[in-house]
Protein backbone atom coordinates (compact mmCIF):
# COMPACT_ATOMS: atom_id res chain seq x y z
CA UNK A 1 0.00 0.00 0.00
CA UNK A 2 1.44 3.33 -0.78
CA UNK A 3 2.31 6.59 1.82
CA UNK A 4 -0.35 9.11 1.52
CA UNK A 5 0.04 12.67 3.16
CA UNK A 6 -2.69 13.78 5.08
CA UNK A 7 -2.99 18.02 5.79
CA UNK A 8 -4.70 19.56 8.96
CA UNK A 9 -5.06 22.83 8.62
CA UNK A 10 -6.07 25.05 12.33
CA UNK A 11 -5.93 28.61 12.76
CA UNK A 12 -4.32 30.42 16.24
CA UNK A 13 -3.53 34.58 16.96
CA UNK A 14 -0.97 35.51 18.63
CA UNK A 15 1.50 37.89 19.70
CA UNK A 16 5.19 38.01 20.07
CA UNK A 17 7.97 40.60 20.13
CA UNK A 18 11.46 39.35 18.32
CA UNK A 19 14.32 41.28 20.70
CA UNK A 20 16.94 39.90 21.98
CA UNK A 21 18.34 41.79 25.57
CA UNK A 22 22.35 40.93 24.93
CA UNK A 23 21.74 43.49 21.99
CA UNK A 24 21.14 47.20 21.72
CA UNK A 25 18.02 48.72 20.27
CA UNK A 26 19.34 49.65 17.59
CA UNK A 27 20.35 46.56 17.00
CA UNK A 28 17.15 45.13 17.44
CA UNK A 29 15.60 47.39 15.22
CA UNK A 30 17.73 46.70 12.36
CA UNK A 31 17.73 43.07 12.47
CA UNK A 32 13.85 42.53 13.25
CA UNK A 33 12.24 45.70 11.79
CA UNK A 34 9.03 46.20 13.43
CA UNK A 35 8.76 42.93 14.96
CA UNK A 36 11.09 44.36 17.86
CA UNK A 37 8.32 46.69 18.69
CA UNK A 38 8.44 47.41 22.73
CA UNK A 39 4.76 47.00 22.52
CA UNK A 40 4.08 43.53 20.36
CA UNK A 41 2.79 43.08 17.15
CA UNK A 42 0.21 40.20 16.23
CA UNK A 43 -0.39 37.67 13.64
CA UNK A 44 -3.50 35.47 12.53
CA UNK A 45 -1.66 32.48 12.15
CA UNK A 46 -2.16 29.61 10.20
CA UNK A 47 -1.13 25.88 10.65
CA UNK A 48 -0.24 23.07 8.59
CA UNK A 49 0.58 19.89 10.21
CA UNK A 50 1.51 17.19 7.80
CA UNK A 51 1.17 13.54 8.41
CA UNK A 52 1.97 10.36 6.32
CA UNK A 53 1.66 7.23 6.34
CA UNK A 54 0.07 3.90 4.88
CA UNK A 55 -3.83 3.63 5.15
CA UNK A 56 -5.08 0.93 7.56
CA UNK A 57 -6.82 -1.61 5.62
CA UNK A 58 -9.78 -1.67 7.61
CA UNK A 59 -10.65 1.81 8.04
CA UNK A 60 -8.80 3.61 5.00
CA UNK A 61 -6.88 5.93 7.14
CA UNK A 62 -3.80 7.41 8.11
CA UNK A 63 -5.01 8.32 11.40
CA UNK A 64 -8.75 9.31 12.57
CA UNK A 65 -9.18 13.07 11.61
CA UNK A 66 -11.11 13.63 14.91
CA UNK A 67 -7.86 12.36 17.08
CA UNK A 68 -5.50 14.40 14.60
CA UNK A 69 -7.57 17.62 14.99
CA UNK A 70 -8.06 17.07 19.24
CA UNK A 71 -4.04 16.29 19.49
CA UNK A 72 -3.70 19.62 17.84
CA UNK A 73 -6.46 21.99 19.21
CA UNK A 74 -5.34 20.26 23.19
CA UNK A 75 -1.50 20.52 22.80
CA UNK A 76 -0.59 23.69 20.59
CA UNK A 77 -3.86 25.47 19.78
CA UNK A 78 -5.49 25.86 23.32
CA UNK A 79 -1.47 26.94 24.78
CA UNK A 80 -1.03 29.15 22.04
CA UNK A 81 -4.67 30.93 20.68
CA UNK A 82 -4.91 34.82 21.80
CA UNK A 83 -1.30 34.49 23.85
CA UNK A 84 1.66 36.47 23.71
CA UNK A 85 4.83 33.77 22.82
CA UNK A 86 6.91 35.42 24.74
CA UNK A 87 5.20 36.02 27.99
CA UNK A 88 2.62 33.05 28.25
CA UNK A 89 3.83 29.75 26.24
CA UNK A 90 5.64 27.46 28.44
CA UNK A 91 7.24 25.65 25.71
CA UNK A 92 8.32 28.61 24.05
CA UNK A 93 10.05 29.74 27.10
CA UNK A 94 13.65 31.62 26.76
CA UNK A 95 13.22 30.96 23.43
CA UNK A 96 13.06 33.53 20.44
CA UNK A 97 9.84 33.25 19.12
CA UNK A 98 10.51 33.91 15.63
CA UNK A 99 8.18 31.61 13.30
CA UNK A 100 10.88 29.30 12.39
CA UNK A 101 11.45 28.40 16.10
CA UNK A 102 7.61 28.20 16.86
CA UNK A 103 7.35 25.58 14.15
CA UNK A 104 10.35 23.20 15.46
CA UNK A 105 8.96 23.42 19.00
CA UNK A 106 5.49 22.18 17.69
CA UNK A 107 6.71 19.15 15.76
CA UNK A 108 8.35 18.28 18.81
CA UNK A 109 5.40 18.02 20.64
CA UNK A 110 3.32 16.72 18.06
CA UNK A 111 5.73 13.96 16.71
CA UNK A 112 5.68 11.84 19.45
CA UNK A 113 1.67 11.94 20.10
CA UNK A 114 1.01 11.12 16.43
CA UNK A 115 3.69 8.35 16.49
CA UNK A 116 1.64 7.22 19.04
CA UNK A 117 -1.61 6.62 16.34
CA UNK A 118 0.68 4.39 14.32
CA UNK A 119 1.24 7.75 11.90
CA UNK A 120 4.58 9.91 11.33
CA UNK A 121 4.73 13.79 11.60
CA UNK A 122 5.91 14.93 8.25
CA UNK A 123 6.33 18.72 8.93
CA UNK A 124 4.66 21.60 10.28
CA UNK A 125 3.70 24.82 7.99
CA UNK A 126 3.15 27.78 9.40
CA UNK A 127 2.05 30.88 7.70
CA UNK A 128 2.46 34.35 9.78
CA UNK A 129 1.42 36.24 7.30
CA UNK A 130 -0.34 35.61 4.04
CA UNK A 131 3.00 36.00 2.05
CA UNK A 132 5.36 34.18 4.66
CA UNK A 133 5.38 30.72 5.77
CA UNK A 134 7.73 28.46 7.60
CA UNK A 135 7.91 24.71 7.06
CA UNK A 136 9.72 22.51 9.39
CA UNK A 137 9.96 18.39 8.67
CA UNK A 138 11.83 17.62 11.71
CA UNK A 139 15.74 18.01 10.25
Amino acid sequence: MPEVYLNRKEHFNAAHRLHRADWSEEENNQIFGRCANANWHGHNYTLIVTVKGKPNPETGFIINLKDLSSIIQKEIIQKLDHKNLNLDVPFMKDILPSTENLAIEIFKILDPLIQAHHAKLHAVRIFETESNSVEYRGE
